[in-house]
């Protein structure tokens, strides 16, 4: 279990010569560092802000969500990989296909979540943004930018865990996402 790791042994899990942890892991505990820069800023900010609190309640809802991810992001990916390894070559290549397109789709889900979880937190920004005190907002920005980055990144993991064909829904889903967060980014 990664979470349960210190930061520096996490750093080291994602460096080990192996695929699992890989990205998605690795940005999904990156989102949860730009919720709880929000979470903070929302805690700093309640003599001039009356929604301060509901805000780092929102913010530390999507941290806690974004830790779980790390998580189950690994395990996904390595439930995909081992399927790829032991895929049956004697079985039919219509069952073969159909067993590994399965489990290759539910890879794509945890890094699908992140891409949805990362605009949410973006949108909250945005939001956030012009009420926080002056001195987080630079903070508030910053953690905008970086779940917009979380956001590109894993909308590259959903296209690749998916093998995507042209108009698959998940990746039409999650460009939308990026393009949402991107524009709710720049408006900070």
């Amino acid at each position: 279990m990664l979470t349960g790791l210190t930061f520096p042994a996490l750093l080291e899990e994602l460096a080990a010569p192996r695929e699992v942890p890989g990205a998605g892991s690795a940005l999904a505990a990156a989102l949860a560092t730009a919720a709880a820069v929000v979470q903070m800023a929302a805690r700093l900010s309640p003599v001039s802000w009356t929604d301060a609190a509901g805000v780092a309640a929102q913010a530390e809802a999507l941290r806690e969500r974004a830790v779980q991810l790390v998580d189950e992001d690994a395990e996904a990916y390595r439930l995909a990989l081992e399927a790829r390894a032991a895929a049956d070559e004697t079985a039919r290549p219509e069952q073969r296909d159909w067993a590994l397109g399965q489990v290759t789709a539910a890879a794509a889900e945890p890094p699908l979540a992140l891409v949805r979880l990362a605009a949410d937190l973006v949108e909250l920004c945005a939001a956030a943004g012009e009420r926080v005190e002056p001195r987080v907002h630079a903070d508030v920005a910053a953690a905008a930018g970086l779940a917009t980055a979380v956001a590109r990144g894993a909308r590259a993991l959903v296209a690749t865990n998916l093998t995507a064909v042209a108009g698959d829904a998940r990746v039409e889903e999650a460009d939308r996402l990026v393009a949402a967060a991107d524009a709710a980014a720049r408006s900070l």
